[in-house]
This record gives structure tokens, C-alpha cells and sequence, in this order.
């Protein structure tokens, strides 16, 4: 997202913050580059720059347990957030996120940023509109879950300039260092990790469904785990399915990598259906939508431009971002509901308002973790 953001001619990168020198040393080297100078300052503590007044809008683009603490110690420093997904990684994060920013008036844009690709908006439309009739299925996939916790074994905890190790875990529970988790080996681990990992694509492709079902102000109340795929409804009686990446969709071959590329979602109306994936390709069962679609903006890839610029427009006008806070409560809980579901295997009746699981005290005790004192 930083290299998308660089090209703007209305914003400056002026710091980085990294726990981890050579990542840091990595992120100046790219902003100096791209501005021909030497001014990009760096910090080991983010605290550090979140104390800088110049500064109006911080990137957050750590691991998935500091996305929360991180985008809320931004907003009550008076900074404006734009967060990678998963926001939070348990429904209390995210609730808690959603209070911090309405208590002090700060923009935050969730990095959901599929919203903001012409692809997936016009399958949504196409499903808000009633192109396809009568909604009746949404389909998401997602990786295969996971849950593991395994502590790899300690290596010498390094100097805190090279790694701040205490600042890296920050608020997740303690354990020794080893240079696995720093190098990216942290993910499919549940102290770590969000929703057993069903919240890395979740995020992204449950966050569609929600949209091209109008339920950006609830979400799905039933959640029925299976091997290969966990089954949700609506109160209006839309089904969603969160499928497993082994055979998206049961038609779509054996691996992930299909012809609509990552991240497919597929969207069925009475009337026909639509899909689309991270390739731009959108497809149709019906051949008159499929010649209106052939005519639609493909773009190839993840591209974050438009995403990001909807964030910066509206830290001018204080407008509401597409992925506001609200907005990525709902579709960051309805994931969390359903990885729950599947951790405890076993289906979940989620109240949309009060988001507490009905008549099961395990999972509602699930829906936040204790947070170490990592200051």
C-alpha cells in the first residue's frame, strides 16, 4: 500500500516506524528513492512518531496483533488511520476500534480494498440492483483454517535497535524469540493470528458479500461449520457460504489459483448469478449479463490506488470512508462469528445488535483475549 500511496502528489511520507531495523532501513530507502531526497525519518517506536504534530495521517501495515492497539493509540493522538485487514483479531477489537474513532472524529479506512476495484463493484451492483433476481447465495472463500499455537524454540533474544522483540509481541502474550516469527512465520498462529486465519481472506471476500446483500449494518445470525466449508444465513434469509480454498466453489478445480485468480466470490440471484476474483474477470451464467459484462473496467491484480485515494479525499472533506468503521465492524465480527463456529466446532446463533452469541458462554468468553502490559 505505501508504493501505491507514494505517487500522490498531495500527500508526503515523512517516517517510518519498525520494531525491526532492516525494515525499517528497506522503507526509507523506498520513500527516499521515490522523492529524490534523504528526509524520510525512521523510529523503533512508533510512539515516537505518533507524537509528531506534523504528522495527519498514519499507514498501519504491521502484524495482525498490533492493527488495533495501533489504529486506536493513532486516532487518540489525533491522527487519521488507514488500517491493513484484519482490523482487529477478535470481535472486541473491532468493536472497540468502531468507539475509539467515534469518540474522537478521526477518519479510519479499513484495507478492505476490493471495494474499491471495478470488478467486484460491478458484481455488486449487479446483485444490488436486482440484475440477478431475487438474492439467494453469496459464496466467499477463504484459506483452509487453521489453528496452532506451537512456540518454536528460543533463539538469543536480539538488541533492541535490530529487534525490539518486547514491542514486537506487544500486546500479545509473551513467549521467546525466534527469528521465524519476525520473518513472517507468526501467521497460522492463534496468539498472533485472527480468527484462524479465516479473517486473511474473510476480510476481503465475506466483506463483498456483505455489501452485495445491503448488510453493512448487520450481519449473518446462524454459522454451521463443516469440513470444507462453514454455512451462514441472514435474518433476511440470504445464505452465505465461506468456502475452503481445497475446491472453491466445488466446480472451480482443486487449488486456489483458478481462472478468476485469489479471492473469489461468486453472487446468485434467482434470475442468475456472477463472479469475480483478484484476475478482473467477471463471469455470468446468463449470456446477455456476460456480453454487458465483457464491456466492464477489468483491472488485473490487487490494486490499492482507488482504495487508498477514497481514504485521503476524505481525510479533506471528513466524509465517511467506503470501508468506515461501521462498515468494518459488521464484516470483520461475521468472520470472527464464523471462525468461532469452526475453532469450536459447532454451529453459532450470533444476536446482529448486541453481537453476543446466544446461550453459549464459551464463545461470547472467545470474543476477546487478555492483552499483555507490553508498555
Amino acid at each position: 500500500d505505501l508504493k501505491s500511496i507514494l505517487p500522490f502528489a498531495d500527500i508526503q511520507c515523512v517516517a517510518i516506524a519498525d520494531v525491526q531495523q532492516t525494515r525499517r532501513d528497506a522503507g526509507k530507502q523506498l520513500v527516499d528513492r521515490h522523492y529524490g531526497n534523504d528526509d524520510c525519518q525512521l523510529y523503533s517506536d512508533f510512539r515516537q512518531l505518533l507524537a509528531r504534530d506534523d504528522i495527519d495521517t498514519v499507514l498501519i501495515a504491521t502484524g495482525d496483533r498490533w492493527h488495533a492497539a495501533a489504529a486506536m493509540l493513532a486516532a487518540q493522538a489525533g491522527k487519521d488511520v488507514y488500517c491493513e485487514k484484519p482490523c482487529g483479531i477478535t470481535i472486541a477489537d473491532c468493536q472497540a476500534i468502531e468507539a475509539v474513532f467515534a469518540d474522537t472524529g478521526r477518519i479510519f479506512q479499513a484495507g478492505t480494498q476490493r471495494r474499491s476495484v471495478a470488478n467486484f463493484a460491478t458484481a455488486v451492483d449487479l446483485a444490488r440492483t436486482g440484475q440477478l433476481g431475487q438474492l439467494q447465495e453469496l459464496q466467499a472463500t477463504v484459506y483452509v483454517p487453521t489453528l496452532d499455537n506451537t512456540w518454536l524454540p528460543a533463539q538469543p533474544t536480539p538488541d533492541p535497535e535490530h529487534c525490539d522483540w518486547n514491542l514486537w509481541l506487544g500486546p500479545a502474550p509473551w513467549r521467546p524469540y525466534n527469528e521465524k516469527y519476525v520473518a513472517g512465520g507468526w501467521r497460522g498462529q492463534y496468539d498472533f493470528d485472527s480468527g484462524a486465519r479465516l479473517l486473511d481472506w474473510g476480510a476481503h471476500t465475506v466483506d463483498l458479500c456483505q455489501w452485495a446483500n445491503q448488510a453493512d449494518e448487520t450481519l449473518p445470525i446462524e454459522y454451521i461449520p463443516s469440513d470444507t466449508q462453514i454455512a451462514c444465513r441472514y435474518a433476511n434469509g440470504v445464505k452465505l457460504v465461506i468456502d475452503f480454498l481445497e475446491q472453491p466453489f466445488g466446480d472451480r478445480g482443486p487449488r486456489w489459483v483458478t481462472r478468476l485468480g485469489t479471492c473469489p466470490v461468486r453472487f446468485i440471484g434467482d434470475e442468475g448469478s456472477v463472479e469475480t476474483g483478484d484476475a478482473g474477470e467477471l463471469l455470468a451464467s446468463a449470456p446477455t449479463l456476460q456480453q454487458e459484462l465483457s464491456k466492464a473496467k477489468r483491472v488485473q491484480g490487487l490494486d490499492v490506488t482507488e482504495h487508498a485515494r477514497n481514504f485521503f479525499d476524505c481525510v479533506r472533506s471528513r466524509q465517511k470512508t467506503i470501508c468506515n468503521p461501521s462498515v468494518m465492524r459488521h464484516s470483520h465480527v461475521a468472520c470472527h462469528a464464523a471462525a468461532l463456529s469452526w475453532i469450536l466446532d459447532r454451529p453459532l446463533t450470533i444476536d446482529p445488535k448486541t453481537e453476543r452469541f446466544v446461550n453459549d458462554d464459551e464463545a461470547n468468553r472467545l470474543c476477546k483475549r487478555p492483552a499483555r502490559d507490553w508498555a
